[in-house]
């Protein structure tokens, strides 16, 4: 641990809640940015998994926002001053879908704060506890992970390598996160930070090597391929990121279904992974 950076423990407990009155047009947009058309998205019906990240969002003054687009640090999260970040991982049970157009609220309390030294400099983990209440039940339990770095080298642009052949019965998509699809997600969750949309910030401040990918678009684009390929509800969800994905060239979303459980993984144009999770299918 860095001596000038406090350990940040007072933090671990502190809770929020936000409400949401779950509008319909919100839903209709996240559809289509996800290029869903399948998706009913009328008031009365059920939010699809991972979309409750279009809501119960941060209504942050722009005059608040620091450098990077991110709101002002010491709210609900602590105000770790590693300027990377990175939404790294989640874990999500779903009890039964919130539904659109009746009010619901998202009950946040920080569960832990760990400051760690790694080869590439000092690391901060913080995980973050939700439940989201509709009609006083809990509709989804979910646990994130959020990890903040210090200034790093620069990341290298990704080789691109021709798509490998899938075995059968493995669901495939190919998706061009071009600047279009990077800037449409930010407005549906109205995410400020500059490495999504701002070029030459993302390049010549924080070293990357194009536009980064949002982790949870990605993750989103995994539930859809899910949700595109069976009918069988999504009982719980769990992704890690391991590397950036970059606006530079197509990635790849593979996934493998054994019985109720489905393997999935985005590959980037290297083929290797860039973000996995797992899903549990209910009974069909």
């Amino acid at each position: 641990m860095t001596e000038s950076v406090p350990d940040f423990r007072e933090w671990i407990g502190r809770t929020e809640t936000v409400h949401d009155a779950l509008s319909a047009e919100q839903a209709r947009r996240t559809a289509a940015t996800l290029d869903d058309a399948a998706t009913s998205v009328a008031a009365g019906d059920p939010l699809p998994p991972l979309w409750q990240w279009c809501y119960f969002l941060a209504a942050a003054p722009q005059s608040s926002l620091d450098g990077d687009g991110h709101p002002q640090r010491g709210g609900f999260l602590p105000p770790i001053p590693f300027p990377r970040r990175m939404f790294a991982g989640s874990r999500m049970q779903f009890h039964q879908a919130l539904k659109l157009g009746s009010p619901a609220s998202r009950e946040g309390q920080i569960r832990n704060v760990v400051l760690k030294s790694g080869r590439s400099g000092s690391l901060a983990f913080v995980t973050v506890g939700y439940r989201f209440m509709q009609n006083g039940v809990c509709c989804i339990d979910e646990e994130q992970d959020i990890v903040y770095r210090e200034p790093g080298a620069a990341v290298p642009a990704p080789q691109v390598l021709p798509a490998s052949d899938v075995p059968d019965g493995t669901w495939v998509r190919t998706i061009v996160p071009d600047a279009r699809l990077l800037f449409r997600f930010s407005a549906i969750t109205f995410n400020a930070h500059r490495i999504h949309y701002d070029r030459p910030y993302a390049c010549d401040e924080e070293g990357y090597p194009g536009l980064v990918v949002h982790g949870p678009l990605t993750a989103m684009l995994l539930a859809d391929l899910v949700r595109r390929n069976t009918s069988q509800r999504i009982t719980s969800y769990a992704f890690r990121g391991i590397k950036p994905l970059f606006d530079l060239a197509p990635f790849h979303l593979r996934g493998r279904a054994d019985g109720s459980s489905v393997m999935l993984d985005a590959l980037a144009p290297d083929l290797e992974p860039a973000l996995t999770a797992q899903v549990e299918l209910a009974p069909a």
